[in-house]
């Protein structure tokens, strides 16, 4: 039988029904009633599968309740209304209850009381309105599902929509505003979906979550919400496998809060995406309690405070992020929180761009930090922090500060027209390699008293000041360092500080190159200082530096001592030297010093013997051979076979080493040597080991006597392109010569070949490189890197580059037991061991890794290991009593989280 159709028309008199209820009675199942325009003062309970139709069209059918605080309908099977309007007369109650079945509304309207749905029940809202109710608009506590599709909840008095219990909820195309508490709110064990909606100024969240709820808000639009815009105070855990679980946040956009925009509290779970976060009245977007936190690919830009603020015992992941115009820091990690940070962008922050304090943690990878008026980076209190390439620039303060009892492991910094470097002023373990300070206004790295941080491969170049500055018993150790370029002197070391420094140069200084003040100490080793203002070396009174292997080159004098100075002096040599005290390299004879010049820091007498610690007299020239001691070859191709994988190249080196080995005989015979081009192509992926190998060839150079030193000075685009017209070819040329004598390591060469049609000045950095390789083709070895194709791309980009760089060198990616091999080379350095259920699961683990562009090979390795050992330490706190064993042993249970 088909359906039946009824009608209502209160005025008929045959042929209708006057009121709707005697309709509804009156219908089976499935069938239609058709009611005409008029208000209709009813309570309707509909049992049965029936749809109420507006004949006339949506808001003519006006029901309302004849009892107040009794809902005018109530529903406990599927029924339709079309086109109706349910008028209430107390907003605290509910105006349309729904306790069973499935309810749908269809352009309706509801005002004067909420929507309900409860038990089992769930509910479809489209095309309707919500309005002019309390406590709630919309309230699910049922563990049935409701849908509210391009619909309107307005006008409430509390909360817009509620998710409670165990409902599940998908909002799509609405908007909730003009409501006096959060827009959206999901609690107890809930599930809510929520796309392309839209809340607009609620008097409290725009969206509110507790308890177990899971949460997922696509494309939204979040506005003007009175308090945090996002506020999660506990979820469901969110699955890393799938969907499930938390809070996700893709996409859309949240501005205006009058608080946070975005809070992860308690034990929230969120991952935002895609979003854009704005003109937030407090962070940006906060975590704090035990909250889980991860922002990718996102945009935060004006919060009136820090941009993204972790505390508590909150963990963050950020990835992609651009954090622009914080009134407070860009980052700000405090208490026992920890945050890990890959690439993305701080800018224009009012405080420090990033700043860590607390017992707090924070990695940073390939982040970018720019123009802030304090530092790039601060570390104060206990924090923690972990750095690898990242770059900062202009800085009012220092690029990055460490202070209090921080401690940092820095590999890979770049710092650029900022007021200082690096000051470490921390009493905590510093470690710094691979960085690069260029165009500083004051020193370039500055070591606070008492200070003991460890510098290895640093680069200061252009610093206004100082290039180092060691304050009073600070005893830092630099190793395979550069400064040059300075306003000042190189290295100044001030009253009882005692620096160990080796393999250090130090060129082009306004200064002295290295400058002991009264009372100063430290120990100067195989150095190299050559092109300074003032004498490359100047001992102050009652100083007691030991300069050994030093050797001084191009420059007026090498030495000035003030009266009671006692330096130690053991195999010094000046080359180039006007007024020379120490002897040429390859002689033995010093001459006795003379009084100190006006140029000196301190113009005064100095003395021609000094008294060694023990109170024995030295000869102020060392009193032996003044050649620096030459490395064994055999020894350092012992250590280019040490290094984990790499056959291809470590065969490729020692061929070259055979053929150089004859070049160099062919010489000693008076025979003219082959042509040999001895410049380089590495290609390969990073991570895979190119700068450790281009270190060692250049030692291995020169201890075959194909160059004087065999030093690595690294550069790359920004360290040989400049910004205007005529400025790139002094600027390549300066880099070209402080690598005389040793090796020009250009990272990322291909960045210099400048995009069809540009006007950039990356051609002129080429063409000058090829004319100094010419002219000094016998004096540097040039070794250019990168990815593969690129590479490929860059050497045909010049006919001279293509003559210049014959041969390459292929770094292929590290295999998954080469990864293995690097973790247990840094455990056993570290003194850790892995057990073999550990190795086992660290190979699943290397097997399970993604090897996309994001992969760093040896360096992920090198975080592997890293992360290993603090998951460890928090495994061995939590014993009552750990031996020796647990202290050293690392388990499959301290891997990271599945990659």
């Amino acid at each position: 039988m088909s359906p039946a159709i009824h009608h209502v028309r209160p005025n008929a008199r045959r042929g209708a029904f006057r009121t709707i209820a005697d309709a509804v009675r009156a219908a089976d199942n499935h069938d239609e009633i058709r009611i005409t325009a008029g208000d209709y003062p009813e309570r309707l309970l509909i049992d049965r599968t029936v749809t109420l139709v507006a004949e006339e069209g949506p808001g003519t059918v006006r029901l309302t309740p004849v009892t107040s605080g009794v809902p005018a309908l109530e529903l406990s099977a599927s029924a339709t209304l079309n086109g109706v309007t349910v008028l209430g007369t107390d907003p605290s109650r509910p105006l349309l209850l729904v306790t069973a079945g499935t309810t749908e509304l269809q352009e309706c309207d509801i005002a004067g009381g909420r929507v309900e749905a409860v038990r089992a029940a769930s509910l479809r809202v489209t095309r309707s309105v919500v309005r002019g109710a309390a406590l709630a608009g919309v309230h699910a506590d049922t563990s049935g599902t409701v849908w509210l599709t391009d619909s309107l909840v307005t006008d409430v008095a509390g909360t817009g929509v509620v998710v409670s219990g165990a409902a599940t909820a998908h909002l799509t195309d609405s908007t909730v505003r003009s409501v006096s508490g959060s827009g959206i709110r999901v609690r107890g064990g809930a599930t809510a979906v929520v796309r392309r909606c839209a809340v607009d100024g609620p008097g409290r969240n725009g969206l509110l979550v507790e308890e177990q709820a899971a949460v997922t808000l696509d494309e939204c639009r979040l506005k003007d919400a009175a308090a945090e815009a996002v506020r999660v105070l506990g979820s469901a855990p969110r699955a890393e496998d799938d969907d499930t679980g938390g809070v996700r946040i893709t996409g859309g956009e949240v501005t205006g809060a009058g608080a946070a925009g975005i809070l992860a509290a308690g034990t929230g779970d969120v991952l935002v995406t895609m979003c854009s976060v704005r003109d937030s009245g407090a962070a940006g977007v906060s975590a704090d309690g035990s909250a889980r936190l991860e922002l990718v690919d996102c945009r935060i830009n004006d919060p009136r405070a820090s941009g993204v603020l972790v505390r508590g015992s909150a963990r963050a992941v950020v990835a992609d992020t651009t954090v622009r115009g914080a009134e407070g820091n860009g980052i700000l990690v405090g208490e026992h929180a920890e945050i890990r940070v890959t690439g993305g962008t701080v800018r224009e922050s009012a405080y420090s761009a990033v700043h860590v304090a607390g017992e707090a943690k924070a990695e940073l990878t390939a982040l970018r930090v720019e123009d802030t008026p304090e530092h790039g980076i601060g570390v104060a209190e206990r924090g923690r922090l972990t750095l690898e390439d990242c770059r900062l620039t202009g800085c009012g303060l220092s690029g990055l500060h460490l202070d209090g009892y921080a401690a940092a492991t820095v590999d890979g910094m770049t710092v650029r027209h900022s007021r200082n470097g690096v000051t470490a002023h921390s009493l905590g373990e510093v470690k710094v390699q691979d960085t690069r300070i260029v165009d500083v206004e004051r020193a370039g790295i500055t070591c606070g008293p008492d200070t003991a941080a460890e510098f290895t491969g640093c680069r200061v170049s252009g610093a206004g000041t100082a290039g180092v500055v060691v304050a009073e018993k600070a005893t830092p150790v630099l190793r395979y360092c550069a400064v040059s370029g300075t306003a000042g002197s190189g290295l100044v070391v001030a009253r009882d500080g005692a620096p160990t420094v080796v393999r250090t140069t130090v060129t082009d200084t306004g200064k002295n190159g290295l400058f002991v003040d009264e009372g100063g100490k430290g120990s100067y080793e195989d150095c190299v200082l050559s092109a300074t203002g003032y004498p490359a070396v100047h001992v102050g009174g009652e100083a007691r530096p030991v300069l050994r292997n030093l050797l001084v080159t191009d420059t007026g004098e090498d030495l000035s001592v003030d009266e009671g100075a006692r330096p130690e002096v053991a195999g010094c040599a000046s080359r180039d030297v006007k007024d020379a005290v120490w002897p040429a390299p390859g002689t033995a004879t010093a001459r006795p010093a003379l009084p100190a010049t006006a140029k000196t820091a301190v113009a005064t007498p100095r003395g021609t013997k000094a008294t060694a610690s023990g109170g024995d007299a030295v000869s102020g020239d060392g009193g032996g051979e003044a050649e620096v001691p030459e490395e064994s070859l055999d020894d350092l191709l012992a250590e280019l076979g040490l290094l984990v994988g790499l056959e291809r190249v470590k065969h490729d080196v020692s061929s070259l080493v055979k053929l150089m080995q004859m070049v160099r005989r062919r010489e000693e015979a008076g025979l003219v040597a082959p042509p040999l081009s001895r410049h380089l192509v590495f290609a390969g992926n990073p991570g895979t080991g190119k700068t450790t190998v281009a270190r060692l060839y250049g030692r291995i150079l020169a201890a075959v006597g194909l160059l004087n030193r065999g030093h690595l000075v690294e550069a790359d685009r920004s360290s040989l392109v400049g910004e205007y017209v005529g400025h790139t070819g002094p600027k390549t040329q300066r880099v070209f010569e402080e690598a005389m004598g040793g090796v020009l390591f250009i990272d990322e060469a291909y960045s210099l070949t400048p995009a069809a049609g540009s006007n950039d000045f990356g051609h002129e950095a080429i063409a000058t490189l090829v004319k100094l390789m010419e002219d000094h083709r016998d004096s540097v070895v040039v070794i250019v890197a990168g990815y593969p194709d690129e590479m490929e791309h860059f050497i045909d980009s010049n006919p001279g580059l293509a003559s210049r760089f014959s041969r390459t060198l292929l770094f292929e990616d590290y295999a998954t037991p080469e990864l293995v091999n690097i973790v247990e080379h840094h455990a056993e350095r570290h003194q850790y061991r892995l057990t073999d259920s550990a190795r086992e699961a660290l190979t699943a683990y290397f097997e399970a890794t993604p090897r996309g562009e994001r992969f760093g090979n040896g360096r992920t390795a090198r975080q592997t290991f890293q992360a290993m050992t603090e998951r460890q330490a928090y495994r061995v706190a939590e014993m009552t009593a750990p031996d020796e064993t647990d202290l050293i042993t690392l388990r499959p249970q301290d891997l990271p989280e599945w990659p």
